[in-house]
């Protein structure tokens, strides 16, 4: 009878909610799909919990849709379900049932009792005879996409207990463990790991895990693998592992909430009030606090030598030193990634030392310095990456797209040929938005202009060859340089039929102002230790506005050019003119814009297309040199397709 209650229960709750009271059913859910493979996997142990239907409608009403029993106590299937559990309680259940496994989940074709049963008397798993039922690759369906991810993870380690909801995360769970071949997972392997999942899930649940709507279990487990790690987990007494997934919960209750990050766009939005007595004073003032001293890090993917981005960077740390001179102190270590200690060691090490506040300078370093923000929540972490979203550390990065569409709109002026070249490195942290701003400029100036873009990390591409072959008399390639390879190949240049080079303009970044400013706000007491009302995670997108980008151009540039730019600039400095407002397609013909409205925050942060007037296309990660794909992975940029059948 308890069985009948929780099947009447449910089946009450699910109309109540307007959804089918009764059990999946897998021909009906396939119908409209269209399958590769049917491939048989043998006879296996398959979590319960998954196992969500039936595979023939006529057998899907006798049961509710939580599995529980529907028909009277006095029927022929009442009978034999009564009996069925006599057989559990006594000797338990046996025999395998027979089903089929589709997108990762289970619908039987024999057994369906035995399943009830099981599942009324709180089992993990059953013991199940599968055959995989496989859909056609699909680039257009994120759930088919998310599945062959998942297949190329089981040809790895056979597990089929755990499920994640981003792309990417099947991998980064085997890249966290260091297990990544079929030969590092051996039967002591496969024990450990599940013993170590299923210590993690019990406190998952018991934090309140199966509240979370839009965070799975293995969503949980990877995150708190990349924070925590994963070596002894299993080896944790439960106590230590509720009170680390209690600090990382924050973190998982903002990945549930699949909010857009609250994003600063201007410094002056960054002062919250508070309650201190001479607070007021300080805001107006922008004063700093005399008495407060803060030992600053700075922690850096490569050298100044090696990469013009860290050199910018340390430019900036330079300034900081002297705009503050007494009142900080800064560190600084570099090459992270190539040293004897990791980066979250380095960065501890550092805190060990006194160190009260951290920048991390690359989106590459965006999960160490989550980590470290999660284990001391007294140390200020900031990472600069336009999407590193978190509820232990703040991102900064700069809107770059703005000081680029008035380089575009220089270029579209001066252009001879209608056809000017665009080098990008890595499509990621705001690359498209610079892309696809500058291709508006160039187009609002001369309507015929054409970007014809390369990519300087591709592999095999000679980027002088690629402009040649295009034809382009003008090319906007990188906006820094370093001291040790000065080339005048940078910014917006022309190209003269001689193969003579003119520096034209180039974007700049002016880190110095942007670190004042944060600094400034966590000397005057501005910047808040604890957020006010709900989780999130704040960003800092700062522009020309702050005077944290900006464009700097040769004096050669005919004077109604300047004055043109000059008056843009001004424009979009006051919010006066947006360069993503009016009608805009991609190259497919698709509005992304409409002729009255304007791109969302969102949309110019996670742009993954091409505007209609750029000739080239966006490289998967393979297409890129092997340095380069570190990062693009964390990006979380798709590897290519995959045509797994098995």
């Amino acid at each position: 009878m308890d069985a009948l209650k929780a099947g009447r229960k449910e089946y009450q709750s699910c109309v109540a909610k307007g959804i089918n009271p009764y059990l999946s059913v897998l021909e009906e859910i396939t119908s409209n799909a269209v399958i590769d493979a049917e491939v048989p996997l043998g006879t296996m142990q398959i979590p319960l919990s998954k196992v969500v239907g039936t595979n023939a409608k006529s057998r899907s009403t006798a049961f509710a849709r939580n599995f529980m029993p529907l028909l009277e106590a006095n029927t022929e299937f009442a009978f034999k379900w009564s009996s069925l559990c006599d057989s559990h309680l006594e000797e338990g259940i046996r025999d395998s049932i027979i089903c089929y496994e589709y997108l990762n989940r289970y619908y039987v074709v024999e057994g369906n009792k035995r399943v009830s049963v099981l599942k009324f008397f709180g089992a993990v798993t059953i013991n199940a005879q599968v055959t995989r039922v496989i859909p056609r690759y699909r680039e257009d369906d994120q759930n088919i996409r998310l599945y062959y991810e998942y297949l190329d993870f089981y040809k790895v380690c056979n597990v089929n207990y755990l499920w994640v909801t981003k792309e990417g995360s099947f991998r980064k769970i085997l890249e966290e463990i260091g297990k990544t071949k079929p030969e590092d997972w051996n039967a002591d392997m496969k024990k450990e790991f599940f013993s170590s999942y299923t210590r993690f899930e019990k406190a998952y649940e018991e934090m309140g895990g199966k509240h979370l709507q839009n965070v799975s279990t293995g969503d949980g487990f990877l995150k708190y693998i990349e924070v925590f790690g994963y070596e002894g987990l299993q080896n944790k007494l439960h106590n230590e592992i509720v009170a680390e997934v209690r600090k990382l919960w924050d973190e998982l209750v903002l990945l549930d909430k699949q909010e857009p990050m609250d994003t600063v766009m201007d410094p002056e939005k960054t002062t919250e009030e508070t309650k201190k007595p001479d607070m007021l004073s300080r805001l107006i003032t922008g004063a700093p606090n005399p008495d407060r001293h803060l030992k600053i890090g700075f922690v850096h993917d490569k050298s100044k030598e090696t990469s013009s981005w860290t050199y910018a960077h340390e430019l900036g740390r330079n300034y900081l030193e002297t705009v503050f001179k007494g009142q900080i102190e800064t560190v600084v270590r570099e090459n992270v990634f190539d040293g004897e200690q990791t980066p979250i060691e380095v960065m501890e090490e550092m805190i060990e030392n006194g160190v009260q506040v951290l920048f991390t300078t690359t989106p590459r370093l965006a999960q160490a310095a989550i980590t470290i923000a999660v284990k001391y929540p007294k140390v200020k972490v900031l990472n600069c990456a336009i999407n590193s979203a978190s509820s232990h550390m703040r991102s900064y990065y700069g809107r770059l797209y703005e000081p680029k569409f008035l380089s575009g709109m220089i270029a579209g002026s001066i252009t001879r040929t209608d056809r000017i070249g665009y080098v990008g490195d890595y499509p990621v942290s705001g690359m498209l938005s610079s892309i696809n701003a500058f291709a508006r400029g160039a187009r609002m100036v001369n309507p015929k202009a054409k970007i014809y873009l390369a990519w300087s990390t591709a592999k095999d591409t000679n980027i002088d060859e690629k402009m040649w072959e295009y034809g382009v008399d003008l090319v906007n390639n990188q906006d820094m340089i370093t001291p040790t390879t000065a080339t005048r190949q940078f910014g917006l240049y022309q190209w003269g039929e001689d193969g003579s080079l003119t520096n034209i303009s180039t974007s700049i970044w002016n880190w110095g102002r942007y670190y004042e400013r944060i600094v400034r706000g966590i000397l005057n007491g501005s910047w808040r230790d604890e957020e006010i009302g709900e989780v999130r995670a704040v960003n800092y997108w700062w522009g020309l506005s702050a005077g944290v980008v900006d464009i700097v151009y040769s004096q050669s540039l005919p004077s109604d050019t300047r004055r043109m730019v000059e008056f843009m600039k001004k424009m979009i400095m006051r919010w006066e003119f947006d360069p993503f407002a009016g009608l805009i397609k991609d190259q497919q013909g698709n509005v992304r814009s409409p002729e009255d409205g304007s791109l969302s925050t969102y949309d110019r942060i996670n742009m993954d297309w091409l505007i209609d007037n750029v000739e080239g296309t966006i490289p998967l990660v393979w297409e890129f040199k092997e340095e380069a794909q570190p990062l693009l992975k964390q990006e979380g940029m798709t590897l290519q397709k995959v045509t797994s059948t098995q």
